[in-house]
Formats: C-alpha cells, structure tokens, sequence
C-alpha cells in the first residue's frame, strides 16, 4: 500500500473515531435528559455502523499475518 493512501486511510480513521465519540456524548446527553427510545435506538444503530466502518479501515491497515 502507497505512503499517501494510507495516511489518507489513517485521516479517515481519525474522522470517524471523532465521530463516534460525538455520538456516545450525544447519546449519554440524550439519555440524560430523558430522551425517547426510538430516538436513542437509531443513534446507536448510527454509531454502531460508524465502528463497522472504523473496523473496516483498520484491516485494511493491519496486515493478516499467519501464525
């Protein structure tokens, strides 16, 4: 993998990593004030698919090494 392609992959992972920590705040804070649930759900489910695409990113970094 080229240098610029994977500092490119590691600014991504940074962005989202930020991002996913705003929306545990958001969802600590919705919990907080006693937010519906629907709404708290659907913003799980948001960060939940924002980790998914942490992960994805992070293998494409991290190479599969056979033990």
């Amino acid at each position: 993998m080229a240098d610029q392609e994977q500092a490119d992959i590691r600014l991504s992972l940074a962005r989202l990593r930020q991002e996913h920590e705003d929306y545990d705040a958001a969802i600590n804070a919705m919990i907080a004030t006693g937010c519906e649930a629907l709404r708290i759900q659907r913003m799980k489910k948001k960060k939940l698919a924002l980790k998914d695409r942490i992960t994805a990113l992070e293998d494409q970094i991290i190479p599969d090494i056979i033990a």
